[in-house]
């Protein structure tokens, strides 16, 4: 039997309700109702002739075959978006002064920026790194035109939710860990949410801890925790060759999720397409550290 041709209507509407988790959420972002986006993946299904999502009341997993169509449509998508924008002579020129905080610079923004250099090659980049809070002070001043941070619990500021992933605890993989021991910390300085909720997640446990290494760099925590010194709060996507995250056998509690955030000041054409590649980047990578 001959397969019918991927409308890229479906496939758009399956790649949102894979990156927003859920047909309602999906349905909310698409400007649909659930009983429509649950009908484009009935279709889709049809005209691959494969079961794509394994759904139960509580969760929502990609199929082999789901894995297999995920790529492609983020591909497809991709390039149609780029076709649009060059078509439409939609280019953006001049600088656009961007702040990020350090996680976020470090692991996605190189990807973000070759793909946005790609459409906009007539646009150049000027880069802050820093604190959410402190970045977010200068946006408001208009020193920045946008700021990609992160939050440990949703704002109700004009922050665009890009992504969202699990905080862990990391430390030296060959290194062994005292469970019952006093927990060395290394953190960021004041003001940060990492440190912030690693510090409540510990004092709610009643777990003892020392701050035993402070740095202002991401390379500088994960260098302690990877050289067994001390345990580091970061996001899963963070870890690296040499490190492993702990949980409630080492006898760790839990971490709330890390939220990435874009804000960006309004009417701001070059924030916005800036965005657009983050989100263009993140659903080929899969954000929330599941794949990257």
């Amino acid at each position: 039997m001959s397969r019918t041709s991927l409308d890229i209507v479906l496939l758009r509407t399956f790649l949102e309700v894979v990156e927003s988790g859920g047909f309602a959420v999906a349905a909310e972002r698409l400007a649909l109702t659930p009983s429509a986006v649950s009908g484009h993946i009935k279709r889709l299904e049809l005209a691959t002739q494969s079961r794509l999502l394994e759904r139960t009341t509580r969760s929502l997993q990609l199929t082999a075959a789901g894995e297999l169509l995920i790529t492609y449509a983020r591909n497809i998508i991709g390039l149609e978006r780029e076709a649009r924008a060059r078509l439409s002579g939609a280019s953006i020129s001049g600088r656009i002064r961007i702040g990020a905080s350090e996680d976020f610079a470090g692991s996605w923004l190189p990807q973000v920026l070759e793909t946005f250099h790609r459409w906009h090659p007539q646009a150049s980049i000027e880069l802050k790194v820093g604190i959410t809070a402190g970045l977010i002070r200068q946006l408001q001043a208009e020193q920045l035109e946008v700021v990609f941070g992160k939050q440990c619990s949703r704002v109700a500021e004009n922050g665009e939710l890009l992504w969202q992933e699990e905080l862990v605890w990391a430390f030296a993989a060959q290194r062994p860990f005292a469970a019952a021991g006093e927990v060395a910390l290394a953190a960021f300085p004041e003001p940060c949410i990492y440190r912030e909720s690693a510090i409540t997640a510990l004092s709610q446990a009643a777990k003892p801890w020392r701050l035993a290494f402070e740095s202002s760099s991401m390379a500088g925590c994960l260098a302690a925790a990877r050289a067994g010194f001390a345990v580091a709060p970061v996001a899963r996507s963070q870890l690296r060759d040499g490190l492993r995250a702990l949980g409630a056998d080492e006898g760790m509690p839990p971490l709330p999720d890390a939220c990435f955030y874009a804000f960006a000041n309004p009417g701001s054409s070059a924030a916005q397409a800036l965005i657009a590649r983050v989100k263009e980047v993140g659903w080929r990578r899969r954000f929330a550290g599941q794949e990257p």
